[in-house]
């Protein structure tokens, strides 16, 4: 019997954080005025995309003590801007980017749930933790944690936010007005949370919200990330472009979701791209080249590059060799709250090097040849079967798709790409479901209130 089309899972994400938005553009909008969440959260409906994705910054990053001009600075509060989308939208997920170092579980779970209420069962929360004291300083603990214990809060703050969002059950508000009564049992919201980090009980103030609870998506990579997202996730972010990668990567969660007494189906993977169309493949070659080499500017080189030396490289020249210095991992930070994803400095310095020798590249060109993510370019019919064959080769479920102009980058993927998808089967030409949780094919919830550790 033939294994049955996955369907593709899409969100779409504004750019804003990175040096890929291209803010120089002549056709680019604001990142933080409504009009370009609104642009894209309908664009992305009308593709009958599963989620909006919203991430989040909370401190402007520096270089050198300076702020880090080679990211679009400024993000705005992750609740409001959802909450209004809610009011612009009517099947749209809404998922948002919320830290769980820095916010307490009970705040968490009301806004969520507020937003979950708001819009009909369409809130997602991305789980994310933070360490270093640089993002710490905005808040009153200071944020310092350390790196292993960051997934032991954020374990324990989900758990406690489920706690409180499972204090009400689906059918506590009778709200009977002839007999008066309005509440099925008189302890409805009641919680009581114990652990290492939290000591707290009271009554949540929100009723149990249309999901039951809304959606988890988190990102993890480290052994202990994908231990903690395969146990609690509903969709994890993969960092894999390459199928080989990413189909590795995919089996891993799958089976770590297993060994947690889950289905595979439970989780779903969404790797983030982007996309360049052209009505030749050559036309689209030749545009990707041209957007890249805008992004990838010398400067910007040689910032990326400042990550793993952790020090000023700005006397190089980004058209001659990679650096001859070695990285100064010991030393304060140059670049800050930018978070570093190598292991070894050393190690990467030497892969570089050897690259740059091997294929005769100047800095810059390294640099474009190790770091970019690697859009999805060709026609708009190539474009659609990459991505089909891709989820349907387990390289993951889906993708969550952003553009390197803003608001107006996804209108051409949806009126060109999307309806090749649909043609091919492999997305919807509808919303049949309620909820997001019901859009992604994720399992439903008991109504009932359960454990707090479940």
């Amino acid at each position: 019997m033939s294994t049955p089309r996955k369907q593709v899972i899409l969100g779409a994400y504004l750019g804003g954080v990175n040096h890929h938005t291209a803010w120089w553009h002549p056709e680019a909008g604001s990142q933080i005025d409504f009009s370009s969440f609104e642009h894209t959260a309908r664009t992305a409906e009308r593709g009958k995309f599963d989620f909006f994705f919203l991430a989040e910054g909370l401190i402007l990053r520096e270089r050198a003590g300076q702020i880090f001009d080679q990211d679009i600075i400024g993000r705005p509060d992750t609740f409001g801007v959802l909450a209004a989308i809610a009011s612009v939208t009517e099947h749209l997920g809404l998922a948002g980017t919320v830290n769980a170092t820095f916010n307490e579980p009970y705040e968490l779970a009301r806004q969520f749930a507020t937003l979950d209420h708001l819009s009909g069962g369409r809130a997602a929360w991305n789980v994310v933790t933070s360490f270093d004291a640089f993002t710490g300083q905005n808040f009153r603990r200071g944020g310092f944690l350390d790196p292993s214990d960051r997934y032991v809060r954020a374990e324990e703050t989900l758990r406690a936010v489920r706690a409180l969002w499972d204090s009400w059950n689906a059918d506590d508000i009778v709200a009977d007005k002839d007999s008066g009564r309005f509440l099925a049992r008189p302890d409805a919201g009641s919680f009581e949370f114990r652990g290492r980090q939290f000591d707290i009980s009271g009554r949540f103030t929100v009723p149990r919200s249309p999901q039951g609870r809304p959606v988890i998506l988190q990102a993890g990579v480290s052994p202990q990330g994908r231990d903690f997202a395969a146990a609690n996730a509903d969709a994890i972010f993969s960092p894999y472009g390459k199928l080989r990668e990413a189909a590795d990567f995919y089996r891993d969660i799958k089976s770590r979701a297993v060994a947690a007494g889950r289905s595979p189906d439970d989780i779903k993977i969404l790797p983030s791209a982007s996309f360049v169309l052209g009505d030749t493949d050559a036309e689209a070659i030749e545009k990707y080249r041209a957007i890249r080499d805008e992004q990838v500017t010398g400067q910007t080189a040689l910032i990326l590059l400042e990550q793993i030396w952790n020090r000023d490289l700005s006397g190089y020249d980004p058209e001659g060799p990679v650096p001859d210095v070695e990285p100064e991992p010991d030393a304060p930070p140059f670049i800050q709250g930018r978070a570093f994803l190598h292991q070894d400095r050393f190690a990467t310095v030497k892969r570089l090097r050897e690259v740059s020798e091997a294929k005769k590249l100047t800095l810059r060109e390294t640099v474009i040849d190790q770091f970019e993510r690697g859009p999805i370019v060709g026609t708009p019919a190539r474009v659609a079967e990459k991505i089909d064959d891709f989820v349907n080769s387990d390289g993951s479920d889906g993708f969550i798709l952003g553009s390197h102009l803003v608001p107006t980058g996804l209108d051409e993927f949806v009126d060109r790409v999307v309806p090749l998808l649909q043609d091919r089967g492999a997305l919807r030409t509808e919303y049949t479901g309620t909820t997001l949780r019901d859009n992604l094919g994720l399992p439903g919830l008991r109504s009932a209130a359960v454990p707090v550790d479940a």
